[in-house]
């Protein structure tokens, strides 16, 4: 699956950039969200790997905070720019003509580099206040250090650590979810007002690969950092942490090809 994510996502980029038929926006949020695929995979699945194989299933602590870093500002990036793809989509469907003076080289830079700048600047956030927390234990249940198995071993409850991580959970998950809905429901709207049933099979198909991604990525975060804690809650979060760490990433370029 490892092997399957990295060529996938590479390939993608790849072609993207020989193909100047592709130099479109849309094109240009994929190979970011490719590269964004690569980095967390590689964060992760190699130590993942490495422990499965090992007897020994330890990681240094410098080690543990890179993973630690490179998983949160991955997928607050993504989070952020699947928003702005949903938004790309809507002008797309909805306001066409005005496409290409909307939606222009520059206008698209920035947003992919808003997206990047709010992931890595909430990531190095929550790292750098969740490594300042005295821990009573070194033994870490979860596959990889994952922020909030990490904070489970936390000698005391930490008031500030949990406003940041729930401002910033609110900042990067129901907040793009629901401008996520709202251009969607503007999409629906103009699709049905469409006459013809090839319009409105050409509308739909531009937007399934994007929707479909949107579903799996954010169920799986919205159900793991927004669920209420049970007794298996730590069997929960390991499932859908490879869900949306492994198999999201090795479905985006299948699904978007």
């Amino acid at each position: 699956m490892y092997l399957v994510t990295l060529l996938g996502n590479s390939t993608l980029i790849l072609i993207t950039i020989r193909d100047s038929r592709l130099h479109t926006p849309m094109c240009l949020f994929l190979g970011n969200l490719s590269f964004m695929d690569i980095c967390y995979t590689f964060a992760s699945i190699p130590t993942l790997l490495e422990n499965l194989l090992s007897s020994q299933k330890s990681i240094v602590f410098p080690g543990c905070a890179v993973q630690m870093y490179l998983s949160l500002a991955m997928s607050s990036t993504e989070c952020v720019l699947l928003a702005v793809m949903a938004y790309d989509r809507y002008v797309t469907i909805c306001n066409p003509l005005r496409y290409s003076t909307v939606m222009n080289r520059q206008v698209c830079v920035q947003m992919a580099s808003v997206s990047w700048g709010t992931g890595c600047l909430t990531a190095l956030l929550e790292t750098s206040f969740a490594l300042q927390v005295p821990l009573c234990g070194s033994l870490i249940d979860h596959f990889t250090c994952e922020i909030l198995a990490v904070l489970k071993l936390a000698c005391t409850s930490s008031l500030l650590m949990d406003m940041i991580m729930l401002v910033i959970s609110m900042l990067l998950l129901p907040i793009p979810v629901l401008l996520i809905f709202i251009s969607y429901v503007f999409i629906l709207s103009t699709i049905l007002k469409i006459s013809s049933a090839e319009g409105r099979n050409k509308a739909f198909s531009t937007c399934g690969a994007h929707l479909t991604v949107v579903i799996l990525y954010y169920g799986a975060a919205l159900s793991m950092y927004l669920k209420p804690s049970s007794s298996n809650s730590r069997e929960i979060d390991k499932i859908i942490s490879l869900l949306y760490g492994v198999l999201t990433p090795m479905l985006n370029p299948i699904i978007y090809s």
